[in-house]
């Protein structure tokens, strides 16, 4: 499968699009003004310690404070976290900022002192973001470092090991590639690294750069952090434009193309320095027309911040994301060209897993996913539609998990979330339905007006009342409920005027003492 990697760049913002085969697959954004906090290192300030949440807040100088869990410092105080280091280690290879996040099952089996014994408030405390803010959460933080290189993930607080990406299967490869890495490090080696997916293909020299690369940053981290007061920066990530070399490019990746003279000067002396082979795949477009608008990947952002999502044999999706949860809806729509109805049913539920998964990375939707294919009569129809899922997710280098089917015939799957979904970065909530997506209809709001006229009546006494409200409300009450306006006068024994407001929402309105 062939890759190409679009880089825009902006003063306001840098975007990066992962074309896969001529589609876009992958959208990545971040804004000058509010750059991802995910792997900076800080000298932290711990501001709250809760015992009954065995968890601490800690001031890391952003608007709110982060959020620490006693299973994310026990590796770095505690031998007794080398027991979960395989699994990290397993898991790093599907990128370089989700190594250090535990997983439910480590936070729900921690069995170290609690939290109190270990932290105290006021304390300053060495700590790695590994979760963005997410709409009212603040930063999730752990105090087990690691620090992210092309080849490679260094954990310098670790016990020495050498884990490999899961992402990398063939048992011999692993067991050649953990013999490579430890033939280059020292006898004295105290810290743990991960091999991340690239590092099948490094050299010896390329892999020997990386730890000669990571050790130095370590060291400069240690240092600044002696001295450094509380809520101090020690360490941020590369910018989006400088991570696209170290996360995104991979064998398969035909060429980046960047359409900022100076971004692509950088990235070729990044490239020079550290991906040597990779310098000559990076071009710099100059073209009149905009590199996101040649290939449309414009169009694919708004499409990706649609509830529905057609698909190519006419059925659709309908995608809800939800603070908890994302429920995907599976629908048949215009499509009749199976041979039965078990056939359309099939099909369209084979080409909507394909689109499901792309939808997932075009979108980054994370956390709890619920997806209700079409049901299907036959085990073999079922079983073939969840192993073309799981083939359309395999690119997907966010960890994630995948159930079969439930008894209501549901497909159940999380996927790690460490940043925003495009749709909390590009939109607000509505103010005028503050999020529902609906609107009261004008007879609700009317009803709503005559329950409020009667309410203002008995408790103030007025020479007249005017009703403030949207064009519609206003027509509504001069014609279908003028009879029911004009009864109402004659209750509270004063006058009722109408005013349209053309500024209000058809939710919105106000009575007026006069």
């Amino acid at each position: 499968m062939s890759q190409e990697i679009l880089v825009n760049v902006t003063l306001q913002e840098t975007r990066v699009a992962v074309i896969e085969n001529g589609v876009t697959h992958e959208l990545h954004i971040e804004r000058t003004a509010a750059r991802g906090m995910v792997s900076n290192i800080y000298m932290g300030k711990v501001v709250r310690v809760l015992p009954g949440m065995q968890s601490a807040f800690v001031d890391i100088a952003g608007n709110r404070a982060a959020f620490l869990h006693v299973a994310d410092i026990w590796g770095t105080r505690h031998a007794h976290a080398n027991s979960n280091s395989s699994s990290n280690a397993n898991g790093a290879g599907a990128g370089a900022n989700n190594t250090t996040a535990p997983d439910n099952q480590a936070r729900a089996g921690h069995r170290g002192p609690p939290i109190e014994q270990l932290l105290s408030e006021g304390e300053r405390l060495l700590v790695q973001v590994i979760k963005d803010p997410i709409g009212t959460k603040g930063a999730r933080l752990s105090t087990q470092i690691s620090i992210a290189g092309r080849f490679l993930v260094y954990l310098p607080q670790e016990d020495a090991h050498i884990g490999v990406s899961q992402r990398i299967e063939d048992q011999e490869e692993r067991t050649h590639l953990r013999e490579r890495l430890q033939g280059l490090l020292p006898a004295e080696e105290k810290g743990g690294f991960i091999m991340r997916t690239v590092a099948e293909t490094a050299s010896d020299q390329e892999l020997a750069s990386d730890l000669a690369y990571l050790r130095k940053l370590w060291s400069d981290i240690q240092d600044r952090a002696r001295t450094a007061p509380a809520l101090t920066l020690l360490h941020q990530d590369l910018d989006l434009g400088m991570r696209v070399l170290r996360d995104f490019m991979g064998d398969d990746t035909t060429r980046i193309v960047v359409d900022t003279n100076e971004v692509h000067d950088r990235l070729r002396d990044f490239a020079r320095d550290y991906v040597p082979a990779s310098a000559d795949r990076i071009s710099y477009y100059q073209g009149e027309r905009p590199l996101f608008d040649l290939y449309r990947v414009d169009d694919e952002i708004e499409k990706a911040l649609a509830r529905r999502v057609d698909l190519k044999s006419g059925g659709y999706l309908i995608m809800d994301q939800t603070e908890a949860l994302t429920t995907v809806d599976v629908n048949t729509g215009g499509f009749v060209g199976g041979r039965s109805l078990d056939d359309t049913i099939f099909k369209t539920n084979l080409e909507a897993a394909q689109v499901i998964a792309r939808q997932l990375r075009l979108r980054n939707l994370g956390g709890i996913i619920i997806i209700d294919f079409i049901d299907m009569d036959t085990e073999e129809h079922r079983n073939a539609v969840l192993k073309e899922f799981r083939k359309a997710l395999a690119r997907d280098r966010t960890r994630m998990t995948i159930n079969g089917f439930t008894q209501l015939g549901l497909v159940e799957m999380t996927r790690k979330r460490t940043r925003e979904s495009l749709a909390h970065v590009l939109c607000q909530a509505c103010p005028v339905c503050e999020g529902r997506g609906e609107l009261k209809t004008p007879q609700t709001v009317c009803y709503r007006i005559l329950r409020e006229l009667a309410r203002e009546a008995r408790q103030f006494s007025a020479r007249e009342f005017r009703i403030l409200a949207s064009q519609l409300v206003i027509d509504l009450l001069l014609d279908e409920e003028s009879q029911s306006l004009a009864l109402l006068s004659g209750e509270i024994g004063k006058p009722v005027s109408l005013q349209v407001e053309t500024q209000y929402s058809q939710e919105q309105f106000d009575i007026v003492l006069m």
